[in-house]
């Protein structure tokens, strides 16, 4: 059984993500097709978020170490919200980078303090199955908010944001009034940061394959819904099917989190990174062929639905697993700045294929199945973590 208070982090997360899947998917196809920028200037603007959520990331870690996991939830909430607030009424280039550089700070002190709140409440035995349960509260919170965002995409998609900031601040009023974390010697994080960088090969090696895991899945939610609408078919998909694909994708990897970790738990932390790192490949390869050759796009999302839930509750395991206790989340900041990392060069990378002509901008697909593959090979590089 876990600990309580891991069930006050899965509603609050899950709140948090509701709202997040209102905006997430659809942000791409808002400002371009309907505020009318160009694909590669929301590729910098969502890139935007990734840039401040570095600065987060590492107060964030700070933060965490220095004065709890709870107040800086309770920060990152309201941060968040004002973020969600300007993209509401951002209407050029600017303004719409602004929202997402302020949005990027509040996401970026949230994912350190929260990764080790769920440590420091669970064994080791048990870290990795509760972070499956956290990470499906995020993808049951996503796939709801896709689901309900396809109804606002048109003419009311500034209540996307009105939405996603108020879900920002109901989080925030849970784990002000739910959580309560368990006592814990405090360090400074300067020191632990840079007792990372300078000394811990082995996390050297990871932050580099991390980045590129989540650069994937920057791909998956920035640069999957505009190949959807505007490349598959003579006219693209229509936002009703892209809706039902990508809450079936975010469902789907809700739904197979726990029973992921269970099944792959013979491979050891590393052998599933692995098998998620093959599944990547997979499911790019079927986007590819969808756009190409007309393959079923839930297919491809399903392959890719597998690889998240391999990949997102293992490589915070692992992580925890790693690092000393005291400096657990100077650690987890490291691994939430590859995030940082993976969508800053994401959108970016994915709107400049995107805005060259075919049959160019179907080779983002296969560049990703080729990095899929590197990944898989590097992985060997890293030791194995036992829970």
């Amino acid at each position: 059984m876990f600990h309580p208070q891991i069930w006050v982090l899965f509603v609050g997360r899950l709140l948090s993500q509701l709202g997040s899947g209102f905006t997430l998917f659809y942000a791409p196809i808002v400002f371009v097709n309907q505020v009318g920028l160009s694909a590669t200037q929301v590729g910098v603007g969502l890139g935007a978020t990734a840039f401040s959520g570095i600065a987060g990331r590492i107060a964030g870690g700070w933060g965490s170490d220095r004065f709890g996991r709870k107040p800086v939830l309770i920060l990152a909430a309201l941060i968040s919200a004002l973020g969600c607030a300007g993209l509401a009424g951002s209407g050029d280039f600017v303004t719409f980078t602004l929202g997402n550089l302020v949005l990027g700070l509040g996401v970026g002190l949230y994912w350190p303090a929260n990764e080790a709140a769920v440590a420091d409440l669970t064994a080791p035995s048990q870290r990795q199955t509760a972070y499956a349960l956290t990470r499906s509260a995020d993808a049951v919170g996503l796939g709801l908010g896709v689901a309900l965002g396809g109804i606002l995409v048109g003419e009311l998609f500034r209540w996307l944001f009105i939405i996603d900031g108020l879900s920002f601040l109901l989080f925030g009023l849970i784990v002000a009034v739910g959580l309560t974390e368990p006592v814990r010697q405090t360090t400074s994080q300067l020191q632990g940061m840079g007792q990372i960088l300078r000394q811990d090969k082995t996390l050297q090696v990871y932050v580099v394959i991390n980045t590129i895991f989540t650069f994937f899945l920057a791909q998956t939610n920035s640069a999957l819904p505009l190949y959807l609408k505007n490349f598959v078919g003579t006219e693209g998909l229509s936002n009703v099917k892209i809706t039902a694909f990508f809450t079936l994708f975010v469902l789907v990897t809700a739904a197979l989190q726990i029973p992921v970790v269970r099944l792959s738990q013979p491979l050891g932390l590393i052998g599933t990174l692995q098998l998620s790192s093959w599944f990547w490949g997979a499911g790019f390869a079927g986007i590819a062929l969808t756009g190409l050759l007309q393959f079923p796009a839930w297919l491809g999302l399903s392959l890719l639905a597998v690889a998240t839930a391999a990949y997102l509750p293992t490589a915070s395991t692992w992580v925890a697993q790693l690092a000393p206790w005291e400096l657990r989340g100077t650690y987890l900041a490291v691994n939430s700045l590859c995030w940082s990392a993976g969508y800053l060069l994401g959108p970016p990378v994915g709107g400049w294929f995107l805005d060259l002509p075919r049959p160019s901008a179907d080779g983002l697909w296969i560049f990703l199945v080729l990095l899929a593959l590197a990944v898989g090979v590097q992985l060997a590089r890293l030791p194995e973590t036992v829970p």
